[in-house]
């Protein structure tokens, strides 16, 4: 089948987000073909170029989203009159519709406190407003340039004075007007993309978006203008990040901004046939913001377990050795009858900055050095940002305060126990070798998704120490330990007990790696796409004319009720009155 691709700041940039699960996707679906409809999130990004394509790829068709091109139409009076009608419905629709997740009460549902449902007539006066904007760009143009008009201020400030707005949408000011006109433009910068033609989106048998929000703007037109079906990934769900985002803004404009995320966050899951959740928190989120449970199918991140083989197989055996030797021979050294003779070593490996809290990991360490003076602790990442810059330095001032440079004599060289190292530097070049070096992985976030690094933890056979944030219990299932975040004594309390125990430490890390093997390799995300893409297709009704011998359409090759979905050709049992099935009685007596 033909699929078509939507990302967004991803897929098949060079470090985009999302883009490696994307090309193992892809890669691992070589039979069928893909067309990739990307935004491009700024100059940066562009200037990086694409990953190595693989032949499946058969088009790439990209846009800006950092960037406005006006195409030069002017609209006339009557395509005026069209725009401010769709825009001034959509701009009604921000400043009526409640949040998602949230419930308006009624009279009665006061009275009683119950919460009603929300009502649909927002979602579909949202919905209604922006296949017009699309249809209206399709056949005018000019889009672009209405949205930053002036008529498109006046119609948002029409809306929020309107009777039935809500409270924060009436109290939106002039600057609020501005930012949120200026969000809007933005946002519907798709509608004006020359993708929704017979040839592009038209041709496709289904559209995947590698997430929601914006990149799933092109799936939902081509579902609207061509009946081409959707599925949309979300291992993050974007509605989520949105409300954590604009912390300053006024609460007009936070009120507008959710509403307007929230009512496309519903159209994308009302118009989706699948929607494919991450991980468990990502389900839950989904189902918080409308989604219908029937078509939640989660699949989890696929990763490759082929570079960590030789750490959780082949080195599992020579490490066991080496560290027995080790210990026998600082043992007969030193004379110590302890078991943990040896030091141990933790690892923390990821990006440097506050989310991940190695403020409470040092914290932590002090204990554990405190119960095990021979372990270290191994911080391998990069800060992100100026702010993760400035918290490494924060980081290893601690460090240096926590824990003075050690020395044996007065005339040696004191050694740090905590060492703060790159990816790609001496002892780690891989992530491999990273957890081979380590007893013990640890995660200490107070905010984390789906941890990718513990899933290669996992894959490499180690223990792990992790906070209990996000999809961690979902990814660990019994084969680590989980404490509560922001909880040093309790990281330090987890850490040496594994530490003092390698036989636990085995049998957890040989758990941890099945569990890893069966869940979160590529192959087994792969095969799931790939059963998801022939059951969406399968319930999807033919919508290409067929064609005969000659090459002519043949008009009436498939029946009117093809496109009723459900099972058409199964007869609907008809409801028959008892009277009509009993065996009526004689009036009258048989005379013989």
């Amino acid at each position: 089948m033909r699929i078509g691709l939507l990302t967004e700041g991803g897929y098949p940039y060079v470090g985009g987000e999302g883009g490696v699960w994307c090309d193992r996707l892809v890669r691992g679906l070589d039979r069928h073909e893909f067309d990739v409809y990307a935004f491009s999130t700024g100059q940066a990004q562009e200037d990086a170029g694409w990953v190595e394509l693989p032949p499946q790829v058969q088009r790439v068709r990209t846009a800006p989203l950092w960037v406005a091109e006006e195409d030069g139409v002017v609209h006339g009076r009557r395509a005026r009159r069209r725009f401010t009608e769709h825009y001034g419905e959509l701009a009604a629709a921000l400043c009526t519709a409640a949040e998602p997740g949230t419930a308006q009460k009624s009279g009665t549902a006061q009275r009683r406190g119950i919460a009603e449902k929300p009502g649909t007539a927002e979602a579909d006066r949202f919905a209604n407003a922006l296949h017009g904007l699309a249809e209206l760009a399709r056949d005018e143009g000019g889009l672009v340039a209405a949205l930053r008009s002036e008529q498109a201020v006046r119609a948002l400030e029409r809306a929020c004075r309107a009777p039935g707005a809500r409270r924060a949408a009436r109290e939106a000011r002039v600057p609020d007007l501005l930012t949120v006109a200026d969000h809007l433009e933005r946002a519907l910068r798709p509608l004006s993309l020359d993708w929704y033609e017979e040839d592009g989106l038209g041709a496709v048998d289904l559209c995947h978006a590698a997430s929601g929000g914006i990149a799933a703007l092109p799936g939902l037109l081509a579902r609207h203008f061509f009946g081409v079906p959707l599925v949309v990934t979300e291992y993050g769900v974007r509605l989520r990040t949105h409300y954590l985002t604009r912390p300053d803004a006024s609460p007009a404009v936070r009120s507008l901004l959710a509403a307007f995320h929230g009512l496309l966050t519903a159209e994308t899951y009302r118009a989706a046939s699948y929607l494919v959740p991450g991980n468990a928190h990502a389900r839950r989120w989904q189902e918080r913001c409308g989604a219908d449970r029937a078509k939640l199918r989660t699949i989890h991140p696929g990763l490759d377990a082929t570079p960590f083989a030789r750490v959780g197989e082949d080195r599992r055996r020579e490490d066991r050795e080496k560290d027995e030797e080790r210990e026998k021979q600082e043992r007969q050294e030193k004379q110590e009858k302890q078991e943990h003779a040896g030091p141990h070593t933790l690892v923390w490996l990821g990006r440097v900055e506050p989310a991940k809290d190695l403020v409470s990991l040092l914290h932590a360490f002090a204990e554990v050095r405190a119960a095990e003076p021979g372990t270290r602790l191994r911080i391998v990442g990069r800060p992100s940002g100026p702010e993760g810059e400035a918290y490494l330095g924060h980081c290893r001032a601690l460090a240096a305060q926590l824990f003075p440079d050690e020395a044996d004599g007065p005339h040696a060289v004191g050694r740090n126990p905590v060492s703060f190292e790159e990816l790609g530097g001496p002892g780690a070049e891989t992530t491999a070798d990273v957890h081979a070096d380590g007893a013990v992985t640890v995660l200490s976030s107070v905010v984390e998704g789906f941890p990718v690094g513990l899933i290669e933890a996992m894959f490499c056979g180690r223990a792990t120490v992790s906070t209990d944030v996000g999809a961690v219990v979902e990814v660990i299932g019994g084969t680590g330990l989980v404490v509560p975040p922001r909880n040093p004594r309790a990281l330090a309390e987890a850490c040496v007990p594994l530490l003092r125990d390698p036989e636990r430490r085995a049998r957890l890390g040989a758990a941890a790696r099945a569990r890893a093997l069966e869940l979160f390799s590529v192959e087994q995300n792969v095969a799931a796409f790939r059963g998801l893409y022939l059951e969406t297709v399968a319930r999807t009704p033919v919508r290409r004319p067929v064609i005969d011998g000659a090459g002519d359409p043949q008009p009436f090759a498939a029946p009117a009720e093809a496109h009723i979905p459900g099972h058409w050709t199964e007869p609907t049992p008809r409801a028959v009155p008892t009277w009509a099935v009993e065996t009526p009685e004689p009036v009258t007596e048989t005379v013989r």
